[in-house]
């Protein structure tokens, strides 16, 4: 018995080889995806009679199982503990491996938004628009093949909607502006929110010490007057923290969502200024690289102007297009 305990110490204190510790029983994971802490999703746990219950919110790809499951393990905890996994949105890059951790995840449910459930039981359509934007061979070495999840194990999440995990409570928040289907996680225990997208992006390269350089993400079903209320939503909760899917955890909140605001006013203001320009895509991009450069420049970066827009290419792009249809 004593060998027994001592064994499920050296279990839960081994050292996370893709987690890390952010307190209240959440452990951020490194997805893997791109490069170092570009992308990440979260296991949240809660202790039971029978062994603690987890939830894993967003999976990124099918390349980031392993590292999902080997996490679950260093936690000292097995997959049939996995009672819930929740997308924040479909987008491949939160919810491409979700078919793939199901199927090694026995007793969960997956929770999306009810726009979501039919991509996921059918997954043929996400897989078409991403070749479309990336080509065959680009979404076959980044996402592997998207595997659907059978209906009678997905959960519709709307708005308000309580994710009891052995008694601690996730709540769901409809959050549009990035996609329609977008959904936020406010924990009440961490007093945290996972913010997906809303919040924008951020990565650790940008750091600083005046803090983190956040930006907002503008993908090809932004709505900024709804990206506005999701975020007076958020903000109503008073969180203590952020939990973003690109990258990290934040707190000091109210300073960073004043910072975003004003530089999503700027995001705002150059797609106004553009909406009829020749070549408008590439002034927006042209644009876009300039904001967060100066934004950059303010926050004390001193990365050189190449390397911030090697950085920031694939975002400009995606941010670039999402504009335009914006604007349209």
């Amino acid at each position: 018995m004593i060998n027994k305990q001592l064994e499920n110490n050296q279990q839960k204190n081994m050292a996370l080889r893709f987690g890390k510790e952010l307190g209240s029983k959440v452990v951020m994971v490194d997805t893997g995806l791109g490069r170092p802490q570009f992308d990440s999703c979260y296991v949240v746990a809660q202790r039971a009679p029978s062994g603690d219950r987890l939830a894993i919110i967003d999976t990124g790809t099918n390349f980031s199982i392993p590292r999902i499951m080997a996490t679950i393990n260093d936690l000292g905890c097995s997959y049939e503990q996995v009672s819930y996994i929740i997308l924040t949105q479909i987008q491949l890059d939160h919810a491409g491996g979700a078919g793939l951790l199901m199927q090694n995840c026995p007793n969960a449910k997956l929770v999306v938004h009810p726009r979501g459930v039919r991509h996921l039981i059918d997954p043929s359509s996400l897989i078409a628009s991403a070749t479309s934007l990336y080509g065959v061979s680009w979404v076959d070495k980044e996402y592997g093949r998207l595997i659907p999840i059978p209906s009678k194990r997905i959960m519709e999440a709307r708005e308000g909607d309580l994710i009891n995990l052995a008694g601690r409570m996730l709540t769901i928040l409809e959050t549009p502006g990035i996609a329609k289907h977008h959904l936020c996680i406010w924990d009440e225990l961490s007093q945290g929110v996972f913010t997906g997208d809303t919040f924008g992006l951020s990565y650790p390269e940008f750091d600083t010490p005046q803090g983190s350089f956040v930006f907002p993400a503008t993908p090809i079903h932004f709505d900024s007057r709804s990206l506005k209320v999701s975020l007076k939503k958020v903000m109503a909760l008073t969180p203590s923290c952020l939990y973003f899917s690109h990258f990290g955890s934040f707190q000091h909140v109210p300073q960073m969502y004043e910072a975003f605001l004003k530089l999503l006013e700027e995001v705002e203001n150059l797609g106004k200024k553009l909406k009829f320009a020749e070549n408008r895509h590439e002034f927006l991009k042209e644009g876009l690289l300039n904001i967060y450069t100066q934004a950059l420049r303010n926050q004390g970066c001193e990365l050189t102007d190449s390397k911030i827009q090697q950085l920031l290419t694939l975002d400009i792009e995606k941010n670039a297009q999402g504009m335009g249809s914006w604007l349209d």
